[in-house]
């Protein structure tokens, strides 16, 4: 067993198959262990990717997902294996899309139980350990993760955003008010869902105009930042915020007693929290 896939090559190669088939043959069963080479070629990957995302869904399909120290399957190595795929070579690939594929492999069994909800669950969480264990704090690496993102080749770029905005002054007080905006907005779903779009005629305290002035402004940039994929940028533009959120929370009551001016409020406070979410949850950087 030990030469498991290496005969294979040989064999390949002998045949006259094309080199990347015979790398292929031992390449799909790589990482064979923590810290193992990746494949080299895309056809080893692919093979890679798709036998090890085969056997997580199939194998936990039939309720045999690791418990406990018990992994008789190998399902950890699997799972940590398809992410350092993922993020290592940089693969633009959804993780919904992957086990969409491999669930798809089983539709001819009429008692199949897909286990894509818990499977993804369990690959993320390979991916913290994978992060932490590279040096990332678990505060930095719970503010991308939280997110539960479906790709995840640039997730080493968001930590690296995250690191440099948290070394920032303003960072504290954003990711502070972050957090309070979140929770605001947590406890009333029904009433943001009622707030719409920000009208700039309900704007009364001195203190959300200048916030919504700075908002308009600011988004152009933070969008732009983000699209051309500076993440660092992106956080860094959020700093120039600080000071017109920490006022709008020092002096403007958001949920006021009338409706119209409080959905505005919310409305405005929802906008703020997309742009600061858009790369990662800096709520979690709050002590």
């Amino acid at each position: 067993p030990e030469l498991q896939g290496i005969m294979g090559t040989y064999y390949a190669r002998n045949d006259g198959e094309h080199e990347d088939v015979a790398l292929a043959a031992s390449e799909h069963y790589q990482p064979r262990f923590s810290g193992d080479a990746l494949p080299t070629t895309n056809t080893g990957l692919a093979v890679a990717l798709a036998d090890k995302l085969e056997t997580l869904v199939g194998i936990w399909s039939i309720g045999l997902q690791p418990t406990g120290e018990k992994d008789p399957f190998a399902l950890r190595r699997h799972a940590l294996g398809v992410m350092r795929m993922l993020v290592e070579k940089r693969l633009a690939l959804g993780i919904s899309d992957l086990l969409k594929d491999a669930a798809g492999v089983f539709d001819y069994m009429p008692t199949f139980k897909d286990p894509t909800a818990e499977v993804t669950v369990f690959m993320l969480d390979r991916l913290r350990g994978l992060l932490r264990d590279r040096g990332f704090a678990p505060n930095e690496v719970e503010a991308v993760l939280a997110q539960n993102p479906d790709r995840v080749d640039d997730v080493v770029q968001h930590l690296e955003a995250v690191q440099a905005f948290a070394a920032l002054p303003e960072s504290a007080s954003l990711a502070a008010a972050n957090k309070r905006i979140t929770n605001i907005l947590k406890k009333i779903e029904e009433a943001l869902a009622q707030a719409g779009s920000v009208d700039p005629a309900l704007l009364q305290d001195a203190a959300e105009k200048a916030l919504y002035a700075s908002v308009q402004r600011v988004q152009p940039e933070v969008d732009a930042a983000f699209e051309r994929g500076d993440f660092t940028g992106t956080l860094k533009t959020l700093a120039q915020l600080r000071d017109d959120v920490d006022a709008f929370f020092n002096d403007v009551m958001v949920m006021a007693d009338d409706v119209a001016l409080r959905n505005n409020r919310l409305a405005l406070l929802s906008i703020l929290h997309r742009m600061m979410n858009r790369v990662a949850d800096i709520s979690k950087l709050a002590a």
